[in-house]
């Protein structure tokens, strides 16, 4: 169902796949028809943004948004789709810039999405894809930029949602992975284990797990730094069954028994750092004042949020290491003046606490996109008048 209130598209989310509308035919029809000439539809959004840049020479954008669970991350697949279809050229090492933008999709939402209330696949962070064309109108270079990763996910879930995808699908990963990384059923870790929601129906994270290690390889990601990925993975799932217990000294904490210490161990053994340091690191806390280093123990509950503190930064980095690797391998035109900008931003949900920052956020960062998509449509309206003017003279 969708239909268009002037140049907004309006879409409501099916809940089933529809292959046949989306297929390779059905971008050939919408390829350089009239703006609503044919049943509204995303490929008619990226096509007619397309045209106005080729047509214009003036970078466009588009915004997806909605609350949790209307679509927009599918939507922006299509339009994403529908602009690789257009301005898609053939490369001599059979990886293409539009090839690899497309399978950055499956990377970032291996790491980035997870199961909600609402969403089976909701994605947690937003995203701004920068898709940079030249003068022919084939693509050229890309950037994505993300904003606000829900960090506090990493840590804390509440029934029936889940943790970010990656991390069942690595303790579904095939024996030999699983071995390699001391990984059992999803279920035993205590990041994952707070939700009885394990498994998604219609989702086999077995099957994921080979498919985001297949995109991985196609953004130029190599083996190596897959398996450096994967080991900070699993090293987060054990960091989250480190217990601690009170220690000898007051106000002081040690891994609460041999269960701990076994995953304090192979924490640091897959992060490869000290055992010990990893260890100090979560029971104590080092005050720098005036060049004076000052050692305070914490007790067991202290040592435990530094635990999670810890975990939430970590994969964070990793987050934000995975896009920038995927900007590094993709590569950007720094001599294109045409540009498409596509802008998905996570939706709001009904929560018990909802988080103000996280409501400021996400109203702040819409509130600055919108200007400016706003002022770019006002630019473009300005310069067409003007060309008619022009042409009228």
């Amino acid at each position: 169902m969708k239909t268009y209130t002037g140049n907004i598209l309006i879409a409501v989310n099916p809940f089933q796949r529809l292959p046949h509308l989306y297929n390779d035919h059905m971008m050939e029809m919408y390829k350089g028809a009239e703006f609503g000439e044919l049943s509204p539809h995303p490929f008619a959004m990226a096509d007619r943004a397309y045209r106005l840049m080729m047509n214009y020479g003036t970078s466009q954008a588009i915004l997806v948004s909605g609350e949790s669970g209307a679509g927009k991350t599918e939507s922006t697949k299509m339009l994403m789709q529908y602009l690789a279809f257009m301005g898609g050229k053939v490369e001599s090492d059979g990886r293409s810039v539009q090839q690899q933008v497309l399978e950055s999709n499956p990377v970032l939402e291996a790491f980035g999405n997870a199961k909600t209330v609402r969403n089976n696949n909701s994605s947690r962070f937003g995203k701004f894809v920068e898709l940079q064309f030249d003068q022919n109108g084939k693509i050229s270079g890309a950037a994505i930029r993300t904003y606000l990763l829900e960090r506090s996910r990493v840590c804390q879930i509440s029934d029936p949602e889940r943790n970010y995808h990656c991390f069942y699908m690595l303790c579904a990963a095939p024996p030999e992975d699983r071995e390699r990384y001391k990984l059992g059923d999803a279920s035993l870790f205590h990041y994952l284990n707070q939700s009885n929601c394990i498994k998604l129906d219609g989702m086999d994270d077995s099957s994921e797990y080979i498919a985001t290690r297949r995109a991985m390889d196609i953004v130029g990601i190599s083996s190596d730094e897959q398996d450096a990925i994967f080991r900070v993975v699993a090293a987060i799932l054990h960091l989250g069954n480190v217990e601690f217990s009170e220690g000898s000294e007051a106000d002081s904490s040690v891994p609460k028994d041999d269960k701990s210490q076994f995953h304090l161990r192979t924490a640091a053994e897959l992060f490869m750092c000290d055992e010990k340091s990893l260890e100090e690191s979560l029971c104590k806390r080092v005050m720098v004042t005036r060049g004076e280093s000052i050692v305070r123990n914490l007790d067991s509950r202290a040592a435990a949020l530094s635990r999670d503190a810890l975990a939430r930064m970590v994969y964070s980095r990793l987050f934000d290491w995975l896009v920038n690797k995927i900007n590094t391998t993709i590569g950007q035109d720094p001599t294109s003046k045409l540009l498409i900008g596509v802008l998905d931003i996570y939706g709001f949900e009904s929560f018990k606490t909802n988080s103000m920052f996280s409501r400021w956020s996400k109203k702040n960062i819409q509130k600055k996109r919108l200007i400016g998509v706003t002022s770019s449509l006002w630019t473009t309206k300005r310069f067409l008048i003007s060309l008619r003017r022009n042409q009228g003279g």
